[in-house]
C-alpha cells in the first residue's frame, strides 16, 4: 500500500520537491497573464470563416475557432455577449483585419454545441486531486436582488474538478445540479481524464465503496487516498484480502490520523483548495450562460484559460533530496 514504507511512497504520491525559482522569469510570466497583446496568425485568419457545408441545411458563417475565440475573451474579461461582440469588433478594427464579427445571437447559439478540446495528456501517471465548489447562476434581475433583496432561493450549480497535483492543471471538470454529491461524480471525472492515473486524493466525502470501485475499474494500480469516517469499520475480508480502505484504517489505528496523513500523502489535497481559489479569483464565482450546454462550454473554456495562464507563469520544482 502507498504508506507502508517511505520507499514505496514515491510510486503513489507526488514527490517531495523544493522550489528553485528564477524570479525574473517568474515575474515576467505573471505579468504576461495580464498582457493585452493580441495577434492573429495566418492560420487563424484563414480559418475564421466556416468551411462550406456539403450536406443539407444552413451554412455556418463562422468557424468553431472564431466562436471559441470570442467566448474565451468573454470568460477572461467577464463580459456579456453584446459586450463580447463589441470587443471582438474593436480588436479586429485595431489590427486592420477584414473579418466578420460574430454577433451575440450566433455566439449564444453556437455555444450550446461547441466542442472544446480536452486538456493534453501527460505521459507520466497523474496524481489527481478532486473537490467541488458552488457556482451561482447569473441572470436577469440580479442587480434587483442585490439592491432590494430576494425571497426566492438562490440558484446554484456544483463544479466538480480534478486537478494534477504536480502541475496544477485542470484535467477534468463536471458541472451538475447542486443536489449531486461529490462521490457520485468520480466516474464522470475519470472518463474525462486522458491519461494514466497514479492516485486519487479527496476529502472524507469520497469515502464510498463506489469511489474505490470506479477508480479500480479504470486504473487498477491507482491508489485511493481518502480519509475513512470516524466510525468506519474494516471490511469482511480484512484478514484474507484487505482493501485499500482496510489499510488506511490499520495505519490510522497504528499512528493516528496525523500520522496517516503524512504517510499516505493526503496533505497534498490542500493544493486543490488553491486551484479552486484560483478559479474564483480569475474566472469568478458565477455562470453567465443560461442553458446546460452553454454552461458546460463556459466551464470548459474557463478551464482551458486557467491552464494556459499556468503555462505562462508558474514556479518549476526539482527534487534535491
Amino acid at each position: 500500500m502507498p504508506f507502508k514504507a517511505n520507499a514505496d511512497r514515491r510510486h503513489h504520491i507526488p514527490k517531495q520537491r523544493q522550489k528553485v525559482i528564477n524570479w525574473a522569469e517568474y515575474d515576467a510570466g505573471l505579468r504576461a497573464r495580464g498582457s493585452l497583446t493580441v495577434w492573429f496568425t495566418a492560420e487563424a485568419i484563414d480559418g475564421w470563416r466556416a468551411e462550406a457545408r456539403i450536406g443539407r441545411g444552413g451554412q455556418a458563417k463562422y468557424s468553431d475557432l472564431a466562436i471559441a475565440t470570442a467566448l474565451t475573451l468573454r470568460v477572461v474579461f467577464r463580459l456579456a455577449l453584446r459586450q463580447t461582440e463589441g470587443l471582438i469588433g474593436s480588436i479586429l478594427q485595431l489590427l486592420g483585419l477584414d473579418l466578420a464579427v460574430p454577433d451575440h445571437s450566433a455566439l449564444s447559439r453556437r455555444a450550446e454545441t461547441l466542442e472544446v478540446a480536452r486538456p493534453r495528456c501527460w505521459r507520466e501517471p497523474m496524481h489527481l486531486l478532486v473537490d467541488s465548489t458552488g457556482l451561482r447562476l447569473c441572470g436577469p434581475g440580479g442587480w434587483l436582488e442585490e439592491k432590494h433583496g430576494s425571497k426566492r432561493r438562490r440558484a446554484w450549480k456544483m463544479l466538480h474538478l480534478a486537478t494534477d497535483a504536480d502541475t496544477g492543471q485542470v484535467v477534468a471538470s463536471v458541472l451538475t445540479s447542486r443536489d449531486a454529491d461529490d462521490g457520485s461524480q468520480v466516474g464522470p471525472l475519470l472518463e474525462r481524464v486522458d491519461g494514466p492515473v497514479a492516485s486519487l486524493i479527496g476529502d472524507g466525502a469520497f469515502d464510498r465503496d463506489d469511489v474505490y470501485a470506479e477508480v479500480a475499474a479504470r486504473h487498477p494500480d491507482a491508489a485511493v487516498i481518502v480519509p475513512p469516517r470516524a466510525n468506519a469499520v474494516p471490511s469482511g475480508t480484512v484478514e484474507t484480502a484487505p482493501t485499500q480502505r482496510d489499510a488506511h484504517l490499520r495505519c490510522i489505528a497504528a499512528g493516528g490520523r496525523i500520522g496517516w496523513q503524512r504517510a499516505s500523502g493526503y496533505n497534498w489535497r490542500a493544493l486543490v483548495e488553491a486551484d479552486i481559489s484560483r478559479w474564483k479569483r480569475v474566472i469568478g464565482d458565477g455562470l453567465r450562460s443560461q442553458t446546460d450546454g452553454r454552461q458546460a462550454t463556459e466551464v470548459a473554456i474557463a478551464a482551458k484559460v486557467l491552464n494556459h495562464m499556468l503555462e505562462l507563469g508558474r514556479p518549476e520544482y526539482i527534487r534535491i533530496a
